[in-house]
């Protein structure tokens, strides 16, 4: 279970979420690590950022619900920020959807700006399938990005949809072959790298900036529905029915 840096190239990091026997769920040291590098990467010469999962299986499945299930505010505070869910951010984020992106693993990849999915990739946000708040952004972000009734019905139902109807919803920009997702998302972020850093930045931050203050407005509610949720009498049974891999009753 680790979250791995490596630099395939000038001015490229990449970022590979690694739990592969859990579809690559992030436990609360991984996010730790993760809110980490995102503070290392700030301030680094890096000019862009791929994420991508490690495996063919999964890109994540977001948080490890077999693990910490607490959240305290310096807990929320450190989701937050490996979620980049209220943050502005002034380097790009390309996300190459290796797999399954589901959960805080769509959350996370709601805060790239450029993404490419494999064909067997699928996404969603299943959470209140298990009693489950999903409060690492989408109810923030997703109706932005796509749109109501879209979002909704990803919200409301908590199915998942292929690679294909996400880039037809616009969540992703592209299905590239398995195989050549790394080299796509790579040849993209060169791309970028070779433009003038500080005007892509000034581009990035002022677009973070946007969407990180209608974030941090809403937070307050967004935490808040979350505790609620969290402490109904439908949580216990949605979270054991999920690690049991049972249908819930409620």
């Amino acid at each position: 279970m680790d979250i791995h840096l490596s630099e395939p190239g000038n001015h490229i990091a990449v970022i590979t979420i690694d739990n592969q026997p859990r579809r690559n769920a992030m436990t609360r040291a991984m996010m730790t690590e993760l809110a980490r590098l995102w503070d290392e990467l700030e301030f680094s010469p890096h000019r862009c950022i791929v994420l991508t999962g490690a495996g063919d299986k999964a890109f994540s499945s977001g948080a490890d619900l077999g693990g910490d299930m607490s959240a305290e505010p310096e807990v929320a505070a450190m989701v937050c920020r490996a979620l980049l869910k209220t943050s502005t951010y002034p380097k790009p984020i390309i996300a190459a959807v290796n797999g399954d992106c589901v959960a805080g693993g769509l959350e996370l990849m709601l805060s790239s700006d450029i993404r490419a999915a494999a064909p067997n990739a699928r996404f969603g946000l299943p959470e209140v399938k298990w009693s489950i708040y999903p409060f690492g952004g989408a109810t923030v972000k997703l109706i932005r990005q796509i749109g109501h009734v879209h979002a909704m019905d990803l919200l409301l139902t908590g199915r998942l949809i292929t690679s294909k109807v996400a880039a037809e919803l616009g969540l992703i920009n592209q299905v590239v072959p398995a195989g050549e997702l790394m080299d796509w998302s790579l040849a993209k972020a060169e791309v970028i790298a070779g433009n003038s850093p500080s005007a892509v930045q000034a581009v990035k931050t002022q677009i973070s900036a946007t969407t990180a203050a209608h974030a941090l407005s809403r937070e307050g509610l967004d935490q808040e529905l979350g505790d609620k949720v969290r402490v109904g009498p439908d949580f216990a049974e949605g979270v054991s029915a999920f690690l049991e891999k049972r249908k819930p009753i409620y």
